[in-house]
């Protein structure tokens, strides 16, 4: 094989190429390409090196580079070729590399990667081609030019390897010198052939690189991964490389009920469907809310929202068409999102998840947590309505990682400045568009800038996101490197990790662009700012306030291809632009320059006008018609009926795709465009109606019929509008059909003849010339009576011949021939020509053509028929017919086009669901007026038979008369003798005939002179007789039928023989008989009858009571023709009225109209009653009393007349109090009718009159002019009236004056009594009779406002709160009126009074009491009624009004007395000085303090003047806090030093010894100070030696020392007492020479005065480090040989001294509870066992005890107490069981702030005490709770350790308790819950446990009372029940409900009536409630009980006592007279 390839031409070749080689070569001229084409390893993209400058590995041994660009491209791929290779990297290789770079000129596979287009060094993720076929296709032509080398080199490549040497050395060869030169030549052949042919691949591989590179350069993205060779240009959104998964930001352009559209980067727009602009977390809230316009309340227009791509409608033939849904669910853009990822700063967008009190809660589309925005921080606190599912965007203020909540705050201005900060490792998915990032500029490029964010991250900005908007030709030298900037991301691709940034400056400030354009928008003037190369022109168009770019692409600039714009156009150029739409997001518009876009008159959709005619191409033609599009690109719809004049059956052939054709446009609407191509429509030259407005008289126009109907067509016009021809508009012959001449869409001219815009109605006429109608000839009009004779019968109607004296035609439709539908079509198919109408009337006129009609019913009421709506009245009823029947009711017609409306409600009495089966078109009806809108012109009618039965016979009249004709039309047509064979068979005539034939159903009767008449005898008529056929018969003729020729007979002997003697008669004789009784016979008279005969539409009945006359009735009436008929039987006996006396009208038939008939449904006779009364207003009648109310009597009258007589109408003044009262049930009145008002409230089917009793009105004349009540309103300011209150409430009375007039009254215009105004709706009842005065009338409402007082002079207007109103003149200076405290003002400020509605008064703090009290506001309080005196009335400029009030009641005597008391230093207690005038030097004055200064105070003297008082006159003495001595509000006295009128400055001084200040009075103030007096006063300093104590009212201060604070030793008096505490005192001595008053404030000065002054304030709580507790009434040792006291003087000792330490230790109000209880348990067992002389015994027991406490008090008094550590150990030694001493030594370690000590003398306490005195243990126990809850470590942990080691030594109970009042008292309301739950299971036979733990459960306020008793009754013994029981139901009273507590008392009485201690418990929680009602009920039921007299004694002496308190003097005898009753009753 090596021979084979030795001797071969390639290897010969190889030999050649290597000699030629090493000549060529070995001169060193080759030219190395390596750096240029850089061949790769095969490693996948994520791991090849970045594309530098260092050189890469090559597969072969040696880093010896190539020999040439040859071998480079014919480097072999496969393996083999590989180890071959390598032969190439020896040194020795040289020839061979040689031979192998000629092999072949193409290259191999394993370059082809390197090979390609230099953009595939640009992205480390391989290049993106745009075509992947043609890609393709290359790469398998060039693998298929390389495989046919591949044996050829893989054979050479073993050859070299087998001949060339290991080492070989260079210069030597086997070739010969020719063989040399041959070899040489051929090869520089070879070479430049090869040269020539790389040098043209090569120049065409440029090309083609550049085409691509720019291609893929605007078509694909690139990533951020970039290294090596940047790109030339930005990224940018396009179309083609938009993918699913992008992330997009953009701004809302539309927010549609389905859909939003959004406005992408680029001019893109992409569409939101509503079930992707949310996350499903809102559920089917959302989707119901979709249907109300959910999307337009979360979202808006303009709002910025970041979106994701989930779906790509891809078009094949058009990519323009390619739609984007978008997403805007965070779910999808967030799904990457974790909490840990979240940091302080980061913007978030979320929903709002639920609307809560302080804020919202937001979700952001993943489970895992959620989120929290406070209201105060939404929107930055501005005023927006946020609700669920709104998109919020927030701050992250914090993150709470436990609770996984993430707090926001949507403040704008943080959100527009929060930039994402650098995070390691974020990932592309967490990077959301709209992020804003800190950049650095890397580089710029052609089209933009590419800029390194968030550390490992870049992205690119194009040229329309840059910051400048109007970036010019040199932008790039603004972005230096590294620059930094602010971005935000525009758009993400995960798929390339490609990122878009924006800098655009209202994109970085977080809001879009404005926009200021409009497309279609024409800008002559623009700017041209940049030219660019190939792309187009960047402009400037000068809007307003800011101009706005604009950009013009290369293929918009002109019509023509223009290549080189910058030729063309240079910056600084004015050029004429016209917007085509606009980028939202950018704020950039797109703009053309062509000529042809200015030339167009459609540019846009709102250039489009309707009725103009334009130019378009056809683009689709579809089975609904075509798509046609204008020049401009706007398309518009051509319907399918619009296309051609007539149908076309083929569209496509007549309308082809591309062919232009000329339109007219009919109208666009919601950019719809619809145009017609109906040549009569495109070339009509007549006006054009597109709007109801310009629809005016005599417009001629041209429309298309839309649709036809019987009565006429409707006519379709331009943009809409509508229009109706009636049929008489139409030019048709009578007769004739409209389908027969006109069908739908054709094109019509025609006319307007009226319009109605508001109504959106227009009537139109086929006929262009205005006819003088025949209504103009004042011959015929609608509604007159004509005669006519036929002239043609047509299927549907009846032409006639009008007579007259001009010609005219009319028609009669079919069913306007009769009343009676079963009749009209016999008569139409009677009916010739020449027959004669004698009547017909004329309904209404259609060009020269009548519409008549032959109903009697319109014909006989013809004067009655309304012709237009003011004809007609409500309640009236009205002949009409139907004319056309509707699912919702029926329209009826009368005269003309008149037509009215019955709904279907109230077309029948009995609900039906198909009208068409009641009624029929043309039907005569009688239709009730029920109401007439003038304005509208609408009619509503009512069908209802109850309202519109017939009142008389016309119905039936008309039947027999209609009958006759018929029957004379007949015989005409028959040619018989006519209807002279009627006049032998008159009604009643007793006849002869002969038996026909016998039938099943009756007898046939035969007569002889006529033949074809034959008679009938029915079973019920034979009387029981049996005829035979041929007998001769005698019967009496019962009804006549002249259309059948048939006579009904009757053998019945009361018909046959009426009268002994009668005559019979023939046939021949003819004679009549005479009815007895007719003459008896009324109209009008009701008569009971028999059906004798049953026919179809009537019957015939016999009439008993007057000789069995005949008389016959209709089944149906006019409106119930076609409801299915009652059924009679014969012999059934009915009710009826005679409505006509047999005469020629009625053929000489009595007619009756059923009962039944006139009835209806609903009522019985009322219809027929109104009708034969006809009460008119005005009327006398009778009437009878059937209900009384407060307000009015309903009446009856007539027959089945109701109504009422008002309260206002019974009086002639309305000031009667009660003018009902004589009035009874039953009476008759004589009323007079003065109108018919409303329907009765029961039954809305009857009307009730109003009538009055007025004595003015019974005696005035019976004149009345349109009813007695429509009275002007003519009432006026100030006019006195009355009228009776109708309704109350809380703050207004409404009176009634008249029947339609109406007053208010405010319950301040009422009285000024505050206690009346208290009991406003008491005194105030319905009914009331009241007066007052006029203050305003409202004429419309017919509303007065009263007011009780007088009015003096005019209304004045007042205005507050932006309302006005009128202010009452009762208001006015001087006056008294009523108020209301509507507000407390805060310090001295006074009272706001409500004085009116809208009117408010503020009374001055001087001017609350009458006289010069301390806190006069003491009581006042909100809603309080009080009476107001008006000082002064001010109006301001603005209409403002200010009232100031006094609630002094006594008014200002003369001054001069006042004054002089005040001069004479006697201060008045309610003087005021009002005037700065009356005040002079020495004057004594008295007010409050208003505001203390440094420098001193200011006081009030009244409302207009204030004193200054300066620091040095305030007091006789120093004053040390000036706060604290004269708080504001503090009332002083003082004299007047100087006053100054002009400058209304007054200065007083408070000194009372100053003789610098004023001089000496001889009387001295310490006068009015008398030993022994119980005054008040208020602390003013606290001393270590007493108290300083300022008297009340007067400026002298004393000294209460500290012995004389209290009865015990007084220490620590700074913890007691502090400055401001009002106090009680006793004056113990006055020393006048030294002015110092000496006071005491022992308890023991006052229990025998009971008449002491109270101080207001309760005592002060000790502070905090003085709160232990000991027991609730400390307990003394009682041993008096220990402690050397009596017991009860241990008691004395526990209660004189005041303990630092001392709080009870149960503290609860249950012991008060057992007191009451107890008490009031004893208070009856003494009424039963305790006599008078124990009483006595008791009472001097008593006070023998108090004497000896007193005297205990006194010795203790005198003790030393004890003051450091020595003395309490002294104390102790002597007294160590007492706790008493204990607890003061604690209490002494305490105040030294020594807690370890009084640890230890507690634990020495506990040691030293003997285990006998358990009280006393216990009470060092309580302390010590207490002083480890104040200072333990922790408490509540200390405490239980005290409190387990407590229970160890006293009774657990007890301690239980005491922690439980400790707990209690400081409030750890969660232990006491605690420790009560343990102690009702540990002590749950304990009545007491049970009681604290429901007393604290009322404290609490908790509903738990109830079950709580119930389980308490279950654990305690029943022997404890009634004390359980009846001290809860006192805790009721106390603390909760009273009326749980009244419960429990009255089922404790229901099973102890008899217990006299339960009902005197039971009184005394009545009595503390205080309702005097119930106090006295109780104390009835208990005096009224039957027990022992001892125990009733003690129920009388309570309620005695009770009664003599409370009561007066007549209640109290009342009880003594009951009292002496139940003694009288017992002894007898």
């Amino acid at each position: 094989m090596g021979d084979d390839l030795k001797s071969s031409p390639i290897c010969g070749f190889f030999r050649r190429f290597s000699v030629a080689h090493s000549l060529h070569g070995s001169g060193g001229g080759t030219t190395w390409r390596w750096r240029r084409y850089e061949p790769r390893t095969s490693t996948p993209a994520s791991s090849q090196p970045p594309l530098n400058n260092r050189r890469p590995e090559l597969p072969h041994r040696t880093s010896q580079p190539p020999q040439s660009h040859a071998e480079l491209q014919k480097a072999p791929a496969s393996a083999p070729v590989c180890s071959d290779f390598s032969v190439l990297s020896s040194p020795g290789s040289v020839k061979a590399r040689s031979r192998l770079n000629c092999a072949h000129p193409e290259p191999i596979s394993w370059l082809r990667p390197w090979t390609q287009s230099p953009a595939a060094f640009h992205c480390p993720m391989g290049p993106k081609s745009r075509n992947p076929s043609k890609h393709q296709e290359n790469l398998t032509k060039r693998r298929n030019i390389s495989n046919d080398a591949v044996s050829s080199q893989h054979a050479s490549s073993l050859q070299l390897e087998d001949d060339v040497p290991d080492f070989p050395r260079g210069g030597g060869s086997s070739l010969s010198r020719g063989e040399l030169d041959e070899v040489r030549a051929e090869v520089d052949m070879e070479f430049e052939a090869e040269h020539r042919l790389l040098k043209k691949r090569k120049k065409e591989s440029r090309v083609q690189n550049k085409n691509q590179s720019s291609e893929d350069d605007f078509g694909s993205l690139f990533g951020d991964g970039i290294s090596g060779k940047l790109p030339r240009f930005a990224n940018k959104i396009t179309l083609k490389n938009v993918t699913v998964g992008m992330k997009l930001w953009g701004v809302i352009a539309e927010v549609n009920e389905k859909d939003i559209v959004v406005s992408l980067p680029g001019g893109l727009r992409g569409l939101v469907r509503a079930s992707e602009a949310f996350d499903p977390v809102f559920g089917n809230e959302a989707k119901e809310d979709v249907e109300n316009n959910f999307l337009s309340s979360i979202y808006h227009v303009g709002q910025l929202v970041s979106c994701i791509v989930v779906r790509l409608d891809d078009d094949k033939k058009e990519v323009a068409k390619r739609k984007i849904w978008l997403s805007l669910r965070l779910s999808l853009l967030q799904k990457r999102l974790t909490l840990d990822v979240i940091q302080e700063g980061m913007v978030l967008s979320a929903y709002v998840k639920s609307i809560e009190d302080h804020g919202f809660i937001l979700h952001f589309g993943l489970p895992n947590f959620a989120g929290f925005m406070q209201k105060h921080n939404q929107t930055g606190g501005s005023d927006i309505k946020t609700r669920v599912g709104q998109l919020l965007q927030g701050v992250v203020k914090s993150v709470d990682k436990t609770r996984k909540v993430v707090h926001l705050s949507s403040d704008p201005d943080l959100i527009s400045k929060s930039v994402t900060k650098d995070l390691k490792g974020i990932s592309i998915d967490l990077l959301v568009p709209g992020m804003m990032v800190n950049a650095r500029v890397r580089s710029t490029l052609e089209n933009g800038i590419m800029l390194s964010f968030l550390m490992y991250f870049t992205g690119t900005v194009d040229i329309f996101n840059l910051g400048n908007t109007f970036p010019t030709s040199n932008w790039n030298n603004v972005y230096a490197e590294n620059k930094k900037v602010n971005a935000r991301i525009l758009f993400i691709d995960p798929s390339t990790r490609a990122v878009g940034l924006t800098l655009n400056p209202h994109l970085v400030g977080n809001e879009a662009p404005s926009s200021l354009v409009k497309v279609g928008d024409i800008f002559d003037q623009s700017k041209v700012i940049r030219v660019d190369k190939g792309s187009g022109l960047l402009l400037e168009l000068p809007t307003l306030p800011v101009s706005t770019p604009a950009y013009v692409n290369v293929t918009d600039v002109s019509d023509k291809d223009l290549r080189k714009l910058e030729k063309r156009f240079k910056e600084g150029n004015l050029v004429r632009v016209r917007v085509l739409g606009f980028r939202h997001l950018e704020g950039l518009a797109t703009g053309t320059l062509k000529a042809s876009a200015f030339e167009g008159s459609v540019f846009t959709h709102s250039d489009v006008k309707p009725g103009m005619v334009v130019k378009a191409k056809v683009v689709a033609v579809d089975i609904f018609g075509a798509i046609v599009q204008f020049a401009s690109g706007v398309k518009a719809l051509c319907p399918l009926r619009h296309m051609s004049e007539f149908e076309i059956a083929k569209p496509r052939k007549k309308f082809q795709v591309g062919v232009e054709f000329v339109f007219r446009v009919l109208g666009c609407k919601s950019k719809r465009i619809t145009v017609t191509h109906k040549k009569t429509l495109v070339k009509s030259k007549l006006e054009i109606l597109s709007s109801y407005a310009d629809a005016t008289e005599g417009l001629v126009t041209h429309g298309w019929i839309t649709k036809i109907e019987n009565h006429g067509c409707f006519v379709r016009f331009f943009n809409g509008v509508q229009g109706f021809a009636p049929r008489s508009e139409l030019g048709l012959d009578p007769g004739s059909v409209i389908s027969s001449i006109y069908h739908v869409e054709q094109v019509v001219k025609c006319r307007v003849m009226s319009c109605i815009p508001a109504l959106r109605r227009i009537n139109l006429s086929f006929n262009m010339t205005l006819s003088s109608r025949v209504a103009g000839d004042n011959i015929v009009k609608p509604g007159s009576l004509v005669t006519g004779v036929v002239d043609q019968i047509t299927p549907h109607a009846v032409v006639v011949n009008v007579c007259g004296p001009s010609p005219l035609k009319g028609t009669i439709s079919r069913e306007h021939l009769a009343d009676h539908h079963g009749l009209t079509a016999l008569m139409y198919s009677l009916l010739k020509p020449g027959y004669q109408f004698d009547q017909l009337l004329v309904l209404d006129i259609e060009g020269n053509n009548l519409v008549l009609s032959a109903k009697l019913s319109l014909v006989n009421s013809a004067q009655q028929l309304p012709v237009d709506v003011g004809q007609i009245h409500p309640h009236s009823v009205v002949h009409g017919y139907v004319c056309n029947i509707i699912e919702t009711g029926c329209f009826v017609r009368f005269i003309g086009r008149l037509t009215g409306f019955a709904p279907k409600s109230k077309v029948t009495d009995e609900r039906k669901s198909d009208l068409c089966e009641m009624f029929y078109v043309g039907q005569s009806v009688r239709s009730n007026i029920i109401d007439v809108n003038s304005e509208t012109g609408r009619i509503t009618l009512s069908l209802k038979q109850s309202l519109c039965c017939s009142i008389d016979a016309s119905f039936i009249q008309e039947y027999f008369l209609l009958e006759d004709k018929i029957a004379k039309l007949h015989s005409l047509d028959s040619k018989d003798s006519g209807l002279r064979w009627v006049d032998g068979f008159d009604i009643g005539n007793v006849i002869e005939g002969k038996v026909h034939d016998t039938k099943d159903f009756g007898v046939v009767i035969s007569f002889e002179m006529y033949i074809d008449v034959f008679g009938f005898i029915s079973h019920y008529q034979l009387a029981g007789n049996t005829l035979e056929r041929g007998s001769i018969i005698r019967a009496s003729v019962l009804d006549v039928s002249k259309i059948e020729r048939l006579v009904d007979l009757s053998l019945k002997l009361e018909f046959v023989d009426k009268s002994k003697g009668e005559r019979s008669t023939v046939l021949t004789h003819k004679k009549k008989r005479k009815r007895e009784g007719r003459e008896d016979l009324e109209v009008n008279q009701t008569i009971n009858a028999l059906v004798e005969i049953v026919k179809e539409n009537y019957l015939v009945l016999s009439i008993p009571s007057y000789n069995f006359t005949v008389g016959y009735a209709s089944l149906t009436d006019y409106n119930t023709q076609n409801y299915s008929q009652k059924q009679f039987t014969v012999g059934q006996s009915v009710v009826a009225t005679i409505m006509a006396l047999p005469a020629p009208s009625t053929h000489g038939r009595l007619l009756l109209l059923l009962k039944s008939v006139s009835d209806g449904v609903e009522t019985s006779s009322s219809k027929r009653a109104k009708k034969k009364s006809s009460y008119d207003i005005g009327s006398m009648v009778q009437v009878e009393i059937i209900e009384i109310k407060p307000l009015e009597l309903r009446v009856k009258f007539g027959s089945g007349f109701h109504g009422r007589i008002h309260v206002t109408e019974a009086t002639d003044d309305n000031s009667t109090e009660n003018p009902f009262s004589n009035c009874r049930i039953g009476q008759t009145l004589t009323a007079r009718v003065v109108s018919k008002g409303n329907n009765l409230e029961n039954n809305k089917g009857r009307h009730q009159w109003e009538l009055s009793i007025k004595p003015s009105l019974l005696k005035g004349p019976n004149v009345m002019d349109g009813g007695l009540l429509t009275k002007d309103f003519t009432y006026l300011y100030g006019q006195r009236v009355s009228g009776f209150v109708y309704k109350v409430d809380r703050d207004w009375a409404w009176l009634t004056i008249s029947l339609d007039v109406k007053a208010q009254l405010y319950i301040l215009d009422s009285t000024y009594e505050p206690a009346e105004l208290a009991e406003f709706q008491k005194w105030c009842y319905v009914g009331k009779a009241l007066s007052g005065y006029i203050l305003s009338a409202n004429k419309e409402k017919k509303l007065l406002r009263l007011v009780v007082k007088p009015l003096a002079v005019g209304p004045m207007e007042v205005r507050e709160n932006g309302s006005s109103s009128l202010l009452a003149c009762h208001i006015c200076e001087g006056s008294a009126i009523g108020g209301r405290i509507s507000k407390i003002l805060p310090g001295v400020g006074g009272l706001l009074v409500q004085i009116d509605r809208h009117l408010y008064g503020k009374v001055h703090f001087t001017d609350l009491a009458d006289s010069w009290i301390s806190n006069p506001l003491s009581g006042y309080h909100e809603g309080q009624f009080v009476k107001c005196k008006v000082l002064e009335v001010n109006c301001s400029v603005e209409g403002k009004v200010h009232v100031d009030l006094s609630l002094r009641s006594t008014s200002d005597d003369s001054l001069g007395q006042g004054f002089t008391e005040l001069s004479s230093g006697i201060p008045s207690s309610g003087q005021r000085v009002d005037k700065i005038e009356d005040l002079h030097p020495d004057m004594f004055v008295q007010g409050y303090v208003k505001n203390v200064t440094p420098k001193g105070c200011f006081i009030m003297l009244s409302r207009n003047v204030d004193a200054k008082i300066l620091i040095s006159n305030l007091s006789d003495g120093y004053v040390k806090n000036l706060e604290n001595e004269f708080p504001i509000g503090k009332l002083v006295i003082g004299k007047v030093l100087s006053v100054d009128p002009l400058s209304k400055r007054v200065e007083v001084t408070l000194k009372t010894l100053s003789a610098t200040s004023a001089p000496k009075s001889d009387k001295n103030p310490l006068d009015s100070v008398t030993v022994g007096n119980i005054i008040s006063g208020r602390i003013r300093r606290v001393e270590s030696y007493g108290l300083f104590i300022a008297i009340d009212h007067t400026n002298l201060v004393g000294l209460c020392h500290v012995s004389e604070l209290s009865d015990d030793h007084a220490d620590l008096i700074e913890t007691k007492y502090k400055a401001g505490d009002e106090v009680a005192v006793k004056v113990l001595k006055v020393d006048k020479e030294r002015n110092r008053i000496s006071l005491g404030m022992k308890s023991s000065y006052f229990e025998d005065d009971k008449a002491v002054l109270i101080s207001s304030r309760e005592s002060h709580d000790n502070e905090k480090n003085d709160s232990l507790v000991v027991t609730e009434s400390t307990v003394l040792p009682q041993n008096e040989f220990e402690n050397g006291l009596h017991p009860v003087l241990a008691d004395v000792e526990a209660r004189a001294f005041i303990q630092p330490l001392e709080v009870p230790l149960d503290d609860i109000e249950s012991f008060d509870i057992e007191d009451d209880a107890s008490q009031s348990m004893a208070n009856a067992a003494n009424s039963d066992t305790i006599g008078e002389k124990n009483k006595k015994a008791n009472k001097k027991a008593r006070e023998e005890r108090e004497r000896e406490i007193r005297a205990a008090e006194e010795r203790l008094l005198e003790k030393d107490i004890p003051r450091n550590a020595d003395e309490f150990e002294k104390l102790i030694r002597s007294s160590p069981n007492s706790s008493f001493i204990w607890i003061k030594y604690m209490a002494h370690m305490l105040s030294l702030a020594d807690v370890e000590k009084a640890r230890s003398i507690a634990e020495r306490a506990l040691r030293t005490i003997n285990i006998r005195e358990e009280s006393e243990k216990l009470n060092i126990w309580v302390a010590y709770f207490n002083l480890e809850n104040e200072y333990g470590i922790p408490p509540q942990e200390a405490v239980m350790k005290i409190f387990q080691r407590a229970l160890q030594y006293c009774d657990p109970k007890r301690v239980h308790l005491a922690l439980l009042g400790m707990y209690d008292r400081t409030e750890q309301h969660k232990l006491a819950d605690e420790l009560l739950d343990k102690m009702v299971r540990k002590f749950k036979h304990s009545c007491k446990v049970w009681l604290r733990r429901i007393l604290w459960l009322l404290k609490q306020n908790h509903d738990g009372v109830q079950s709580v008793v119930n389980r308490s009754l279950l654990s305690l013994p029943r022997h404890k029940h009634i004390k359980f029981i009846s001290q809860t139901a006192i805790l009721e009273f106390k603390c909760g409900v009273p009326d749980r507590g009244r419960s429990m008392f009255e089922g404790m009485l229901r099973e102890y009536p008899k217990r006299t201690d339960l009902w005197s418990i039971y009184l005394d929680q009545e009595i503390r409630v205080g309702d005097a009602d119930v106090i006295r009920a109780l104390f009835e039921r208990a005096i009224s009980l039957s027990l022992p007299p001892k125990k009733m004694k003690f129920l009388f002496k309570k309620y005695l006592e009770y009664e003599k308190s409370m009561g007066d003097e007549e209640r109290v005898e009342s009880v003594k007279r009951k009292a002496i009753e139940y003694v009288n009753s017992t002894i007898s």
